[in-house]
């Protein structure tokens, strides 16, 4: 997928450069949403129809969204629209969704856990994992039995992993060699 990667990077630098000067969350917030409806593969045949006039997409799109998009978000459309670039938006998002992050000093984590982690538990474990990491933290949990306790914590491309999985697999090695 490095080629969405790369048709992307020119629209979110560019919407980023544009979001700065008005509400980064807010644009952000807009282009999650669109992102989201147009990854509907019926939407993106229907504007990969030549008789379907750009205004066209751009109005059931609008339809669609629950919230009314800015002006900032429906410029952004318009061009990846004019440029046949539909299917790049969910790419656009998220490289949005990272300088953002890059800006405000902020990193996404996905914890893993083998059980349900309540607010209180989360809140404990993402200040110290924010010790850990040096940066502030947008955790989100997804359950994994498989580690059978503990927890796996991915950061960017930097992973913690001090589930009972992975100590028995170094176990494993260890008494392997």
């Amino acid at each position: 997928m490095a080629e969405l990667a790369t048709l992307a990077r020119p629209y979110a630098e560019a919407l980023f450069q544009v979001a700065v000067k008005s509400d980064l969350q807010q644009v952000g917030a807009q282009v999650e949403a669109l992102a989201a409806v147009t990854a509907d593969p019926q939407l993106r045949q229907f504007a990969d129809n030549p008789k379907v006039a750009p205004e066209q997409v751009i109005a059931i799109i609008d339809a669609v969204l629950q919230a009314p998009m800015g002006d900032i978000v429906r410029n952004l459309l318009s061009a990846v629209l004019a440029n046949g670039r539909l299917t790049v938006l969910p790419a656009i998002a998220e490289q949005f969704h990272l300088l953002v992050n890059e800006r405000t000093g902020v990193a996404d984590a996905q914890v893993f856990s083998a059980f349900a982690i309540d607010a209180e538990q989360l809140a404990a474990v993402v200040l110290s994992l924010e010790k850990r990491f040096g940066r502030k933290l947008n955790a989100s949990v997804q359950i994994e039995p498989d580690l059978i306790g503990g927890i796996r914590v991915v950061v960017g491309d930097e992973v913690l992993d001090t589930s009972v999985k992975a100590r028995l697999e170094q176990m494993k090695v260890a008494l392997a060699a």
